[in-house]
């Protein structure tokens, strides 16, 4: 699509007259099938309050952030160490592998005699 800048004043008026004859024809049709908005505006979202960030949090926060901008200036990794397992599972206890497993066995079994009847 070209910009507004690339348009010729020709090319404009036209994009304009056919802008208002949408307009025209979209109220049109809001006319005859009773709607009272017109297409493609959406009606006003409900009036919700937004929640008020206490003095303390305010602070808190700015202070987080001031460090968060001075590490990222100073070219210090802004994201917390890794953790040790690199963020992957810990690994299963053995005693908690042979449970897992039983259990899985008994509920195989029982599909298993559910299907054979």
């Amino acid at each position: 699509m070209k910009s507004f800048e690339t348009l010729s004043p020709a090319q404009l008026r036209r994009a304009a007259e056919l802008k208002e004859k949408i307009e025209s024809l979209t109220s049109e049709l809001n006319k005859i099938f009773g709607g009272s908005t017109p297409a493609g505006v959406a009606a006003p979202k409900k009036d919700r309050r937004r929640r008020k960030m206490s003095p303390a949090a305010k602070a808190k926060l700015s202070a987080k952030l001031k460090i968060a901008w001075a590490r990222r200036k100073s070219g210090a990794s802004a994201a917390p160490a890794a953790k040790k397992n690199d963020g992957r599972r810990r690994p299963m206890s053995p005693a908690a592998k042979a449970k897992l497993s039983a259990k899985l066995k008994a509920a195989w079994a029982r599909r298993k005699a559910a299907k054979q009847k």
